[in-house]
């Protein structure tokens, strides 16, 4: 026989395909041709799984050896076709009998001493292999875990190219997926370690209950870090979808943990400002990969000291924010990734950062401008929530802790928030408020009585308000009414909406103090 073919699955972005790794042996000159469009690590497999062949003790044909990776119209990348691409051209020299991987993927990467090394993004390739409905897969044991995530399909694992051959020339067994004990969730940041700031507290409760945006501004010290740190604490756990998706870029990053489980505690990424627009957003030669953008899916992406950032890479956020996915072009094609996040900015008033504030400023007025001018108006324009925080006093830092809520009672909050929002908008598949178009809101039945909205329409008639803060001031205040357990906003809460999105807000005036333990949501009468 000098022919044979096996399965394996290529990878673009989150998408996988099953791919036909063909192998022909025939006479001419002793050589390795790799067709249909290999990127470079796909064309070093040659020499690797050469030296994989012999140092596992098997014979090496010496002929000419072609090998085909269809459909070859798609471009194939990475080093995970390695052990198929083993199996395919010993079954072709007839020295593997085929029938025991007849409808099994293949899935590896072969180190010159036969050993088969883990891969990254396995999980999305198994789940592709279970859509076109292979069920059984032959992964690399550091992998196996990883792949039992997807359901109805059979796992087996290799630490070798050796034990691979003794499978199908003898029935030599297998490995079974290993066994990894879970550890015991490590306590994260707690919203009672935040000292007052009462109206940020409210802000995140808000954010995390509608998957809303939020900028936090304020001098050195207010808490604008500790409290994005603890926006994950108060969200509620990945679904089993959404876990998916998280889990399966992880697995295309590399970052997945060791024990391969599915990730359920929403992610959170934090780049340093220095940050590339390829780090922030995605990209790479070949095959692009996902970004912290992509990596905080359904998750929050905090931008610690924005100003900071560079301008171009801040303007990539505008069309995620809006779409939910990032689209990388590329001259060989496009790759696009999920990008589902709650955006938190921190940024101080200005570069000078006094923590006493505006008394002690040093910056010229155009200096101040200019440096939150970093922050475009459009890109604020995306961001719900804007929460202008103020220095702590020595009594508040000093006073005596216990009085603040923790994350799980206002977590509790947030999840039935985020049940009567689902409720809502179960039959048209929409999770929280933030993802509703505001088309949908301002029409019937959804649509707010007049007399609710006339400081918002006149607002957008002056100028004062973008249609798409319109839209967003509507979608905050549905969350603020889920939040109070009420089945539609009043003007009450479009008022308090409209005060979060444009952060006029005045935390000196609120009704019981922001240190209140009672209501930690104060807001100032209407004006």
């Amino acid at each position: 026989m000098s022919y044979a073919r096996v399965l394996c699955v290529g990878l673009t972005g989150m998408t996988g395909h099953v791919v036909e790794v063909e192998a022909d042996l025939s006479t001419g000159l002793p050589a390795l041709v790799l067709t249909g469009l290999p990127d470079a690590t796909l064309h070093e497999a040659r020499d690797r799984v050469r030296a994989a062949v012999v140092n596992s003790g098997q014979h090496w044909p010496n002929r000419r050896i072609t090998v085909n990776l269809l459909p070859a119209t798609l471009p194939k990348h990475g080093s995970a076709f390695d052990i198929a691409i083993a199996a395919a051209l010993l079954a072709a020299a007839g020295e593997l009998p085929l029938a025991a991987l007849d409808g099994v993927v293949l899935l590896g990467e072969l180190g010159l001493d036969g050993a088969v090394r883990p891969v990254r993004g396995v999980l999305p390739m198994v789940a592709a292999a279970a859509r076109a409905g292979v069920d059984r897969v032959l992964v690399p044991v550091e992998n196996a875990r990883e792949a039992t995530v997807v359901p109805g399909v059979t796992v087996r694992a290799v630490d070798s190219l050796h034990r691979l051959v003794a499978y199908v020339r003898d029935a030599a067994p297998l490995l079974d997926p290993p066994d990894v004990a879970s550890a015991a969730p490590r306590p994260g940041p707690d919203l009672a370690d935040v000292v007052g700031q009462g109206m940020g507290r409210y802000g995140i409760e808000v954010a995390a209950a509608g998957g809303h945006h939020i900028a936090l501004f304020g001098p050195p010290g207010a808490g604008k870090t500790l409290l994005a740190e603890r926006l994950p604490s108060v969200l509620p756990e990945l679904d089993d979808a959404a876990a998916l998706e998280v889990t399966a870029l992880q697995s295309i990053a590399g970052v997945l943990p060791p024990d391969g489980r599915l990730v359920r505690r929403p992610p959170f990424q934090a780049p340093h400002h220095s940050a590339s627009l390829a780090a922030l957003v995605g990209g790479g030669s070949g095959l692009a990969r996902p970004g912290a953008l992509s990596l905080a899916h359904r998750g929050v992406l905090f931008l610690d000291e924005a100003p900071e950032f560079k301008t171009a890479t801040l303007q990539a956020l505008r069309q995620p924010l809006e779409s939910g996915r990032v689209v990388l072009a590329r001259a060989r094609g496009s790759t696009e990734y999920p990008a589902r996040v709650q955006v938190v900015l921190a940024a101080n008033p200005c570069p000078c950062a006094s923590p006493a504030g505006d008394q002690h400023c040093e910056c010229a007025p155009a200096t101040r401008r200019r440096y939150l001018g970093r922050l475009s108006g459009p890109l604020l324009d995306r961001i719900d929530i804007q929460i202008r925080l103020r220095q702590l006093s020595a009594a508040q830092l000093m006073s005596a802790g216990g009085l603040a809520e923790d994350s799980s009672t206002v977590a509790g909050r947030v999840a039935g928030a985020r049940a009567a929002a689902a409720a809502r908008w179960s039959d048209d598949g929409w999770r929280v408020n933030a993802e509703v178009p505001g088309a949908q809101l301002r029409r019937p039945p959804w649509r707010l009585p007049p007399r609710d909205t006339l400081a918002l329409r006149t607002s957008l008639d002056r100028g004062a308000l973008s249609a798409r803060g319109f839209d967003r001031v509507l979608r905050l205040a549905w969350t603020i009414a889920d939040l109070d357990g009420r089945d539609r906003p009043n003007g009450t809460d479009v008022h308090e909406a409209a005060q979060l999105r444009m952060g006029e807000i005045d935390i000196s005036r609120s009704r019981k103090g922001e240190d209140s333990a009672e209501s930690p949501r104060a807001f100032p009468p209407h004006r």
